[in-house]
């Protein structure tokens, strides 16, 4: 019943290669290149969401198949650290272009337990149409159930979207997050941890699970917060407020090309793995290939008529006030603070 009113008032490589992958950057000399007719397209740095994993390979697509050359630019991707570190490279103009999650992003605008708000970016397209946020853990770890968290150790970067969450996911989850001990780790490192057991789970998206099955040799066990929280967003484009201001056309030939990436990746998830694995060569090109086929339904909305990219006004409305609801930021932040509804596709 609390949970009901809450709502109510509310939203196989070998390790060392697969965890090599996730600190491998895109090179302009690399194969599928465009720097050799390059002339006279704006130079972007696009940064992945979280390293070089699978679930980042339609922005390789979209390179590889000159999406981004015929949209006017010549992209260089590096890999990402996180929503938080993503935002702070694209506010400081080391990139233009990042995915993050977007509850991520509405904790930091919104000043997120009691932290300084951090303003200067803008979503302009959504990636993924539900979060993929969640708990990972083995099978034989004593982890099956929301609930079975308590009395663990979860290890995971700082400032990820997982780890800041944890709180909300806690609450409608009835897990006394008190009891659930954070340590913290880094991209290179996290599979591998939780693979020699030294921590009981880690934070991740869904779609690590063929990655870990290949590490560890076992089953990985899922808590996704999607289950207890249905309105939050995914992943999400965003850009600087000024570059958004500055080119707005621009905006939307990128979104238009990274797009259309993403759509060829989950289609033809073959392919994309493929592809990555020309731009980053200690990339594993099956298990590319099954993130996104895992990636493929939070993409693509259940919701008929919702197309790829699509961000609704209301829903990320409900998002905010799922986060006000929890305590974890104040009242007062409203949806267009944080994404410029203007430049997203078909609004």
């Amino acid at each position: 019943m609390q949970r009901r009113q809450f709502l109510r008032t509310l939203t196989g490589a070998a390790l060392a290669t697969t965890l090599a992958a996730a600190g491998c950057s895109d090179d302009s000399d690399e194969p599928g290149s465009d720097s050799g007719g390059s002339q006279g397209l704006e130079r972007i740095t696009y940064l992945t969401s979280f390293g070089t994993f699978g679930r980042d390979s339609y922005a390789y697509v979209a390179k590889e198949k000159g999406y981004f050359r015929d949209a006017g630019f010549d992209v260089e991707i590096k890999p990402g650290n996180g929503s938080l570190e993503n935002v702070k490279a694209v506010v400081g103009g080391q990139a233009q272009f990042t995915p993050i999650d977007l509850t991520g992003g509405l904790l930091a605008a919104g000043g997120a337990n009691g932290q300084a708000k951090v303003a200067g970016f803008t979503s302009v397209a959504a990636i993924q149409q539900r979060t993929m946020a969640a708990i990972m853990s083995l099978d034989g770890y004593g982890i099956s159930s929301p609930k079975d968290l308590e009395g663990k150790t979860i290890a995971d970067t700082p400032g990820s979207v997982v780890r800041n969450l944890f709180p909300t996911y806690a609450k409608l989850a009835d897990v006394d997050s008190s009891r659930v001990s954070f340590v913290n780790g880094n991209a290179q490192t996290l599979f591998g941890t939780l693979a020699q057991h030294k921590v009981d789970g880690i934070g991740q998206f869904v779609v690590g699970k063929p990655t870990i099955e290949s590490i560890a040799k076992k089953p990985a066990v899922l808590l996704p917060y999607s289950d207890v929280l249905q309105d939050l967003y995914g992943n999400v484009l965003i850009t600087s407020s000024k570059y958004a201001q500055d080119n707005p056309d621009k905006v939307k030939k990128f979104s238009a090309a990274l797009l259309k990436g993403l759509d060829d990746a989950i289609t033809k998830p073959d392919e994309a793995g493929t592809i990555l694995k020309k731009y980053v060569a200690t990339a594993n090109p099956k298990s590319a290939a099954a993130e996104l086929t895992l990636m493929g339904p939070f993409v693509r909305s259940e919701a008929a008529g919702v197309s790829v990219g699509a961000l609704d006004n209301k829903r990320v409305a409900r998002c905010i006030a799922i986060l006000q609801g929890s305590g974890q930021i104040p009242t007062g932040l409203t949806p267009e603070e944080v994404i410029s509804f203007d430049l997203v596709p078909n609004a």
